[in-house]
């Protein structure tokens, strides 16, 4: 069940100020003082809670144009680095739980996700393609650190010989250098790092508990000099806040051995465009009419536009100049040179083990 946090209160280590009610709820609850309880003034923190999530599949599939990857595994719900554009977060509603500080604090991780991925991958109607790891919820968020859910997904396909696609901010990554490098020898992984922004203050209120944008750039030159094949995501890019480093960003990860970059311009669905706009009138009331007036110039007039093709990179004048900029620094620093290595191979791939011993008995 959500917490019934009402109000918004700027909480140490959070990026939501708030708790919103489930949007499938038939009940919804509103702050007023009665003058009796005023508990909730004091609140500074939030304890997190972690259970099990016994999942009955482990892949997931898409269609979607936008993306990259037909299937993907995701083996947290929910997270606590806290970014408040965090386009996942709609998805707690599904749990019956708020987008918001619930999204950062109530984490689920797949416990059954090896025996799930080992099955998947046994079957005989299975068929290798790229496997896109941790982008609903980053898979190296600080509850990996325990958990290793990530890590023991990675070791199977490792195992398996199965190629994956990496987004990640966090500099846990690098942990698991010695999977990743032997998967790199055989063209088997590709690691896209998320940088957000350069400036340590902005990160600290953007992203609470992600890795500082120096960490991220060392990780960028620790898998690069593994031979680990790395690019920079640009994203997401904030009007009048954030996208004035873009260049700035591409160049320091150049720099650091990105060989590939991108971006997406920030997308507010649900209940995120209401968290965004709280967290905007409480960090930067300065500009926050301004930043939200450049979004909705580029959503249609709208807070948000979902249609495929547009809600990436958004649409008008401000989009375009973005795609402009973008492509100008993609090739002025060779980022847009191909880079082979990204171009994963599936023709290596190879069932789990206990399922190849298994084929051979009765031959």
């Amino acid at each position: 069940m959500t917490r019934r946090i009402l109000g918004s209160h700027h909480l140490k280590g959070r990026g939501a100020l708030s708790n919103p009610p489930v949007r499938f709820e038939a009940t919804l609850v509103e702050k007023t003082d009665d003058g009796w309880y005023q508990d909730e003034e004091g609140t500074t923190s939030l304890p997190q809670t972690v259970l099990p999530d016994r999942a009955r599949s482990v892949i997931t599939t898409n269609n979607s144009p936008d993306v990259g990857f037909d299937q993907s595994i995701n083996p947290y719900r929910g997270c606590s680095h806290g970014c408040v554009y965090c386009f996942a977060r709609p998805t707690h509603a599904y749990l019956g739980l708020s987008p918001g500080l619930d999204f950062e604090t109530k984490l689920f991780y797949k416990d059954n996700a090896v025996e799930l991925l080992r099955a998947d991958l046994s079957a005989r109607n299975y068929v290798c393609k790229t496997i896109a790891l941790g982008i609903n919820t980053d898979g190296w968020q600080p509850l990996e650190k325990t958990m290793e859910v990530t890590r023991s997904v990675l070791a199977v396909l490792a195992e398996c010989r199965h190629p994956i696609s990496i987004v990640t901010k966090s500099a846990l990554i690098v942990r698991d250098l010695d999977l990743l490098q032997d998967m790199a020898r055989d063209r088997l992984v590709s690691v896209m790092v998320s940088i957000t922004t350069l400036d340590n203050d902005v990160k600290r209120a953007l992203e609470p508990r992600t890795a500082s944008p120096q960490a991220r750039l060392k990780v960028l030159e620790q898998l690069s000099a593994a031979g680990v094949p790395v690019g920079v995501m640009v994203a997401p890019v904030i009007p009048s806040l954030t996208d004035h480093e873009m260049e700035h960003i591409m160049e320091a990860s150049k720099n650091a051995g990105a060989t590939r970059a991108g971006y997406t311009l920030l997308r507010l669905p649900h209940e995120v465009k209401d968290l965004f706009r709280e967290w905007l009138a409480e960090h930067y009331p300065d500009r926050a009419q301004h930043v939200m007036s450049i979004i909705n110039q580029s959503r249609g007039g709208k807070d948000y536009e979902s249609e495929f093709g547009k809600r990436m990179v958004g649409t008008g004048v401000f989009a375009e100049l973005l795609r402009k900029r973008f492509q100008v620094a993609k090739r002025r620093l060779g980022l847009d040179e191909a880079d082979e290595r990204f171009n994963l191979r599936t023709d290596l791939f190879r069932p789990p083990a206990a399922n190849r011993a298994q084929m051979t008995l009765g031959f």
